[in-house]
């Protein structure tokens, strides 16, 4: 029938309008920004990094191996590695980011970046509110403005987060393990009797 996906439309539409009247689900609009509507945890806009503990700085995550940087689509992230090294999440030694930044005029939040991090050291924020007058500084943001804490990353993405950290801890247990194990393998070498040094052999005249 010619017409008829116009004729379903404009049925959906008078009955979104006239339920707004009698049912909150058949609001499809609020009041922004006073009135905003949560965000579903599959939403993305864009990268943030993550830190464990207190210290942003202390407890980055991000290693600096520049995958990140050189898998971007629009070359949007600038990583600058760190002459010395700090220890990571499982206490081995690791390089981190002496600068990285990230220019989201740019970010296409294609997610590229989360998807091929090693480290789990990048994810995807909710945050939609950036809008600056500084159109060049404004949106280029450093690695301080994009650390965020585990906290925040389990906020906003509960099921992803309980699943990385999971998988952290079992491999922070299994390096701590195999430490223990290699600690105790050497004390018991060292506490281990010596073979006596045979007597040099004298000779008979």
């Amino acid at each position: 029938m010619l017409g008829e996906g116009i004729i379903k439309g404009m049925a959906e539409t008078a009955r979104n309008f006239l339920g707004s009247y009698v049912n909150d689900e058949r609001l499809t609009t609020v009041q922004y920004p006073e009135e905003r509507i949560p965000q579903i945890e599959n939403a993305r806009q864009f990268p943030f990094l993550v830190f464990d503990g207190d210290d942003w700085h202390a407890g980055m995550r991000c290693v600096a191996c520049q995958i990140c940087e050189k898998e971007c689509p629009p070359k949007c992230i600038y990583i600058e590695k760190s002459k010395d090294k700090k220890p990571d999440y499982v206490g081995k030694p690791q390089f981190y980011p002496a600068k990285f930044d990230i220019d989201v005029s740019v970010c296409m939040s294609c997610q590229i970046c989360v998807e091929v991090c090693p480290f789990e050291a990048i994810k995807m924020d909710t945050e939609y509110e950036l809008s600056t007058t500084d159109r060049f500084g404004g949106l280029l943001l450093d690695k301080q403005q994009l650390a965020k804490s585990n906290g925040h990353y389990r906020q906003i993405h509960p099921t992803e987060a309980a699943e990385v950290d999971t998988r952290l801890a079992a491999e922070k247990a299994k390096a701590e393990a195999k430490a223990k194990a290699d600690a105790e393998a050497k004390a018991k070498a060292a506490a281990a009797p010596k073979p006596a040094t045979p007597a040099p052999a004298v000779a008979v005249a």
